[in-house]
C-alpha cells in the first residue's frame, strides 16, 4: 500500500524509476539479483504447466483483470533479454495501478521463455533462464496459441497485455488473436494511441482533419504500423475513403521508402503502405541507392513528421527547415528512446522552425525557451493510455479490444489538452495521469458498449469507473475496548 500511495501521489517524479529509463538496468541485470517476484514463468519446454503455473498466482477465475505478457524479445532500446523480461510487466503493471487504480491483486506478470539470441546472457553462468537460442516458427506458435488457451479458461474476463514482442511476431499475434480473444499490444496499439491523440490535438488547433494531412513516417516497424494503422482507422471515420486514407502516409524502413520494388523484403504488415514503384521513379537518390528521409521530404512536403526508428540525429537541420519551408505550422514527432537514440533535440527543432514547429517526444525534455517564449514539450508516453484502456476493459468486461476503443482513447487524450496557444503542450501533464486514466476508461467502456462487446451494463459509467479504482489506503482498525 505504501509504494503504491508513494507512485501515485508523486507519479510524475517517481515513473523514471519504475519505469523507463531506471528498469532497463533492472531488466539487463536480472539475473544477478536475489528478489522475490510476483510473477509466472512459463517455458516453451513445458506448455502442459502453463494452467497450472497461472492457477498457482492463488486468483479465482473472475478474480483476475489484466494478464501483462512478454517474450522479451524487443525490450525498450535494449532488444534481447531472455526471462528479465520479466522486469517489464511488472513496471506496467505498477503504471496500470498507479494510473488507473487498478487493484495490483487483479493483475498478473508473465514471461515466456522461448530461449534467448542474447550471447551475453547464454554465456552468463548466473543467467536464470533458458540456455538454448530463441525458438521460432511452429514450436513458438504452438506455445502461443497454448498460452492464449490457458489464459482464456484460467481468468476468462482478462485482457491479454502484449509487451515488447519483436518486430516479427508483434503484429502477427495480435492479429491473430484481437478477434478471438480480449488482447491489447502496448507496442502497437498504445504507442498508436498516444501519438494519434498528439496529432489531433496539433491538427485540431489547426481547424484541419487528419485526411488534410501528407504523414512522413520514419520507421515504418511495430510502432510506426501501428501508428498509421490507427491514423487511417480514424480518417475512415471522418468519411475518408481507406484507399485514400492509406495515400497519405509514407513510410521508411531499414531500406528506404517502402515501395512495392522491394518485392518480398517488405513484410506483411507494411504491405498497405508500400507505394507504387512508378510513382517515385523519378526520384533521384542522393544518400545512396534506396529513396531515404531527405528524398521523401523534398518531394512529399509533409506537414507531419514522425520518428520511429531508432536513429539518432535523423531529422536534420536539412530535413527540417525543407518541411518548414511548405507549411506554416510543422508537427513534428521524434519518438525514438532513450534520449540517445532522438530522431533530433526538440530546442533544435524549434530553432530550427523559428518557434513554429508543434513537437511531441518519446523522452521526457524540459520546456524549451525561443526569443523569450516558452515552449512546453508534450511526451507521447503510453501511460497516457493503456492504463485507462485496461480500466475501461474491466469497468465493461469486454470480450475484445477494438480499433474504436483504442481510437476513443485517442480522442480521450486530445480533449484534455488546449494547444491552441503557442508553446502549450499537445498533451496533458504527467502529474494529471490519474485524472486522464479515468477519463480514458469511461471512453473506452461506452465505445464497447456501442459495439456491442461490453457485457456488462454500462448505466451510470462514470460512477461505475470511479468505483472500480483502487486507492492505496491502509484499511482502518477498530479495537472495541468493551470485548
Amino acid at each position: 500500500v505504501l509504494f503504491y500511495r508513494l507512485l501515485s501521489e508523486h507519479l510524475e517524479e517517481m515513473m523514471p524509476i519504475v519505469y523507463t529509463p531506471t528498469i532497463g538496468q533492472a531488466i539487463v541485470e536480472f539475473s544477478q539479483w536475489y528478489q522475490r517476484l510476483h510473477g509466472v514463468f512459463l517455458s516453451i519446454d513445458r506448455p502442459e504447466d502453463i494452467e497450472r503455473s497461472l492457477s498457482q498466482s492463488g486468483r479465482k477465475p473472475d478474480e483476475v483483470d489484466l494478464v501483462v505478457v512478454t517474450d522479451s524479445e524487443g525490450i525498450l532500446g535494449i532488444g534481447d533479454q531472455g526471462v528479465g523480461g520479466i522486469q517489464i510487466c511488472l513496471g506496467k503493471k505498477s503504471l496500470y495501478t498507479a494510473a488507473a487504480g487498478i487493484d495490483p491483486n487483479r493483475m498478473i506478470a508473465v514471461v515466456l521463455d522461448v530461449g534467448t539470441d542474447n550471447l551475453a546472457l547464454l554465456s552468463d553462468p548466473l543467467y536464470l533462464g533458458r540456455r538454448y537460442a530463441r525458438e521460432r516458427g511452429e514450436k513458438y506458435d504452438e506455445f502461443i496459441a497454448a498460452f492464449v488457451a490457458g489464459v482464456s479458461r484460467t481468468f476468462p474476463h482478462a485482457m491479454i497485455h502484449w509487451e515488447d514482442f519483436g518486430a516479427a511476431n508483434a503484429h502477427r499475434i495480435l492479429d491473430t488473436y484481437r478477434d478471438s480473444t480480449c488482447s491489447f499490444n502496448d507496442d502497437v496499439q498504445g504507442t498508436a494511441a498516444v501519438v494519434a491523440a498528439a496529432i489531433l490535438s496539433a491538427v485540431g488547433s489547426l481547424g484541419q482533419r487528419l485526411s488534410d494531412q501528407r504523414f512522413v513516417v520514419h520507421g515504418a516497424g511495430t510502432a510506426g504500423v501501428g501508428i498509421v494503422d490507427l491514423l487511417v482507422e480514424m480518417m475512415v471515420a471522418e468519411g475518408t475513403p481507406p484507399d485514400e486514407a492509406r495515400a497519405r502516409f509514407w513510410g521508411l524502413g531499414s531500406r528506404g521508402l517502402l515501395t512495392t520494388a522491394l518485392g518480398d523484403r517488405i513484410r506483411p504488415f507494411q504491405l498497405p503502405y508500400a507505394r507504387p514503384a512508378d510513382e517515385v521513379a523519378d526520384w533521384e537518390p542522393v544518400t545512396g541507392r534506396s529513396i531515404g528521409l531527405a528524398e521523401v521530404v523534398h518531394n512529399v512536403h509533409p506537414t507531419v513528421l514522425i520518428g520511429t526508428s531508432g536513429q539518432p540525429g535523423a531529422f536534420t537541420r536539412e530535413i527540417i527547415t525543407k518541411m518548414a519551408s511548405h507549411t506554416d505550422r510543422p508537427i513534428i514527432m521524434p519518438l525514438s528512446n532513450p534520449t540517445s537514440l532522438i530522431e533530433a533535440n526538440p530546442a533544435d527543432l524549434i530553432e530550427w522552425t523559428d518557434g513554429r514547429a508543434m513537437i511531441a517526444s518519446g523522452s521526457p525534455f524540459d520546456p524549451v525557451t525561443y526569443q523569450r517564449r516558452k515552449y512546453a514539450i508534450a511526451q507521447a508516453n503510453n501511460a497516457f493510455v493503456f492504463p485507462g484502456i485496461g480500466l475501461g476493459v474491466a469497468v465493461s468486461r469486454s470480450t475484445r479490444v477494438s480499433d474504436g476503443m483504442i481510437a476513443a482513447a485517442a480522442r480521450a487524450v486530445a480533449g484534455l489538452a488546449d494547444p491552441s496557444r503557442r508553446g502549450a503542450s499537445l498533451l496533458p501533464k504527467v502529474s494529471e495521469l490519474r485524472h486522464v486514466s479515468a477519463t480514458v476508461a469511461i471512453a473506452v467502456a461506452e465505445a464497447a458498449a456501442r459495439e456491442g462487446i461490453a457485457t456488462r451494463v454500462l448505466d451510470n459509467p462514470v460512477q461505475q469507473t470511479f468505483d472500480a479504482m483502487w486507492t492505496p489506503v491502509y484499511p482502518e482498525l477498530i479495537i472495541d475496548d468493551d470485548e
